[in-house]
């Protein structure tokens, strides 16, 4: 007995001894790192640019060769997000949508001493505020927006040299400088701020960096600075120049082609749109996304392309969301109203009706239209498309043909004078313009069409150009006080931000 006692006692002394020599090796390899690797780099370029195949077979060899490293899962987030934010698929959302939770938890097991520590949980929940708010999510998402704005907050604290705080958290603060007074209580209980001086200074300091970690995130941030300097700042020259002077490549960069179209869509340049998406590399590996076709069909009609409702009937028939929908049956309707196809313009008039939701303007005026039973003017509808589009001498030639006094309806004719202060302000005749402007003003400032609002946001923009701050302000503040007309939110917010602008708020 006494000797089997011995032998154990050796025995356990021995296997303690080992275990505890081989216990820092096992800690070790347990340990969670972030590691934005080499091949972490080219993963995450690949998402950027939408090759999600050759993403996914980067991060697989990562995740085989290197488990402990949070990164890939991290980049994940990215996998999921923009076929989620671009294509709205419900299916795919109910089988995503449990991987937040999932990647929140993952990089909370990560070391609290990196800066990543912070940062990936917030840009994971930033990101899925954006798709929640597609699905119709919208308190589950601005919780979401608001605990990602208090880590960013905190991390900055903790890291203040970690410069990817700033384009997040700069990003952040543009917009909700931004948020019109009706709305601000919102903000005002989440405890976010805004301003956008301070929002975009953050951003161009991030594009400027040399710093290694901006330099990981470059081509994402060229993303939020563009739309920035478009939507928060209206400075679309500015934002085109720099797309120009920085070369972005949207022949193999995907997800720059989208940009460049929409901004392009949205800043009555649709040559310029039209031909990025054309000279674009098409290739399978590329993410499909059905709202290529929505922006061809939008750009091409307004450039009276033969094959723009082609493309607008490829979206409304591949698209599985619900946002730009009533839109883009609206646009094919009127394709179809000016080739004078009426039986074809009413049909998919009356699919406005019943396709898609009314959560952007677009969609709810598209909505508000159809049930009204009005058709546009054709010769109004044809210089609206083509100076959306940036054809603005062919714009003026239409509405050259008639006179205000040719349309019965008082909404024809409040929308000839505001059309043709548009085309002349496009044209640089901003006097000629701010007289065509005012008249819209007088007349429609009472009624429920937008063009009275939208003229006095174009005559702020004007006079703020001008450096006439008093005057731009007025104008302003104009348009924030007409009610309940159309697009009235998006306007609004315009106006808010050019008031923002001049430090006049």
């Amino acid at each position: 007995m006494g000797n089997c006692g011995f032998g154990n006692s050796i025995s356990m002394r021995l296997f303690v001894t080992v275990f505890l020599c081989l216990l820092p090796f096992f800690s070790f390899a347990a340990e969670k790192v972030f590691d934005f690797n080499a091949r972490c780099q080219q993963a995450y370029d690949a998402v950027m640019q939408l090759r999600m195949n050759d993403a996914k077979a980067l991060l697989d060899a990562e995740k085989q060769e290197h488990p402990d490293n949070l990164i890939p899962y991290y980049i994940d987030n990215y996998r999921d997000f923009f076929p989620l934010f671009f294509n709205e698929d419900p299916a795919l959302y109910n089988a995503s949508k449990g991987h937040r939770s999932e990647r929140l938890d993952l990089m909370a097991a990560g070391p609290s001493s990196s800066p990543y520590y912070l940062f990936t949980q917030a840009a994971i929940r930033f990101q899925w505020a954006f798709v929640k708010l597609k699905f119709g999510e919208k308190w589950d998402a601005v919780w979401d927006i608001r605990k990602a704005y208090v880590m960013l907050k905190d991390n900055q604290r903790r890291f203040p040299g970690f410069t990817p705080n700033s384009l997040l958290l700069g990003a952040m603060q543009a917009v909700f400088g931004t948020i019109p007074d009706g709305y601000k209580w919102i903000t005002n209980i989440l405890g976010m701020r805004g301003n956008i001086q301070q929002g975009m200074a953050m951003v161009q300091r991030f594009v400027s960096s040399t710093d290694p970690n901006a330099q990981l995130f470059k081509e994402e941030s060229y993303y939020y600075y563009c739309y920035l300097k478009v939507f928060i700042e209206n400075k679309p020259d500015e934002a085109f120049a720099f797309m120009q002077q920085r070369q972005l490549d949207t022949r193999n960069n995907f997800l720059f082609a989208l940009m460049v179209a929409n901004l392009s869509m949205n800043n009555q340049r649709a040559d310029m749109g039209i031909r990025v998406l054309e000279n674009r590399d098409d290739h399978a590996s590329y993410l499909e996304l059905p709202y290529t076709n929505y922006l061809m069909g939008v750009m091409k009609l307004e450039r009276q392309d033969t094959d723009a409702a082609a493309y607008l009937e490829k979206f409304v028939t591949q698209f599985k969301g619900k946002f730009y929908v009533k839109e883009a049956y609206q646009r094919l309707s009127w394709a179809y109203l000016l080739q004078g196809r009426m039986d074809q313009a009413k049909r998919y008039r009356e699919a406005v009706l019943t396709h898609g939701n009314t959560e952007t303007d677009a969609d709810k005026q598209a909505q508000k239209d159809a049930k009204s039973g009005h058709w546009p003017h054709p010769a109004l509808l044809k210089a609206r498309l083509l100076s959306d589009g940036g054809f603005f001498n062919e714009a003026m030639k239409v509405l050259l043909t008639v006179h205000a006094a040719d349309f019965p309806a008082m909404e024809d004719k409040l929308e000839y004078a505001y059309r043709m202060g548009r085309v002349l302000d496009e044209m640089g005749q901003e006097d000629k313009a701010i007289a065509m402007y005012t008249a819209t003003i007088r007349v429609g400032a009472n009624r429920p069409e937008y063009y009275a609002a939208r003229a006095a946001l174009q005559m702020g923009y004007i006079y703020e150009r001008r450096n006439d701050k008093s005057k731009a302000a007025e104008c302003y503040r104009t348009c924030i006080s007409m009610p309940d007309h159309d697009y009235k939110n998006s306007l609004d917010h315009r106006a808010k931000a050019g008031l923002e602008r001049l430090g006049m708020d």
